[in-house]
């Protein structure tokens, strides 16, 4: 699949949403990619999620024992890019405003994780999440997403590998454009802040 591919799977799912939108990391944007709307289509969820292991390499393919994703978001993708790779998928949860495995999910002391988000922004919920990780006893070898709307500055410490970068703008919320101020903003992620 082509950028443009792909793109075409998120406008065909109605899931390119345009107006003022708060991301979960609290900064603003005008384009919004609601993934799960994306990922709702278990057909179109399974070619996004094969694509996106075939792009990563050999390497990284062969070393990986296990998928680990963060809930809410990374759930379904985790669970699709398990199944392409052949291999189990679990998430993590944060029942007190901390990851943690849970639901009788754990590993093995030096399992080797490919960790998978939705959308990375800033790479906060990255980093949180591959600490739980690391914290339970894994080694995060890589991390793949759906989408990079980091713009490429999102340092996870590991090797990145997004199925799609975009460049929307993102704004403090005290320094917004007239245009973005006089649209209500809306929350349509699944993190309350």
């Amino acid at each position: 699949m082509t950028d443009d591919d792909i793109l075409s799977e998120f406008r065909a799912a109605q899931a390119l949403l345009e107006g003022h939108f708060i991301l979960s990391s609290g900064k603003r944007s005008a384009r919004y990619l609601q993934c799960a709307r994306v990922l709702m289509d278990p057909m179109r969820a399974s070619r996004l999620a094969s694509t996106l292991a075939a792009r990563l390499p050999r390497e990284v393919r062969s070393d990986i024992d296990v998928v680990v994703s963060p809930a809410m978001g990374g759930v379904i993708i985790g669970h699709e890019m398990g199944r392409a790779l052949g291999i189990d998928a679990m998430f993590l949860e944060r029942p007190e405003g901390t990851f943690e495995l849970r639901r009788g999910f754990g590993l093995e002391r030096g399992q080797k994780v490919l960790m998978v988000e939705d959308v990375v922004t800033t790479g906060l919920s990255s980093r949180e999440a591959i600490t739980a990780v690391i914290n339970a006893g894994g080694e995060v070898v890589a991390e793949a997403a759906l989408v990079d709307r980091s713009n490429g500055t999102a340092d996870l410490g590991i090797p990145f590998f997004p199925l799609l970068s975009l460049d929307f703008p993102v704004y403090d919320p005290d320094d917004l454009p007239e245009e973005l101020a006089a649209i209500p903003a809306e929350k349509p992620g699944s993190r309350a802040k």
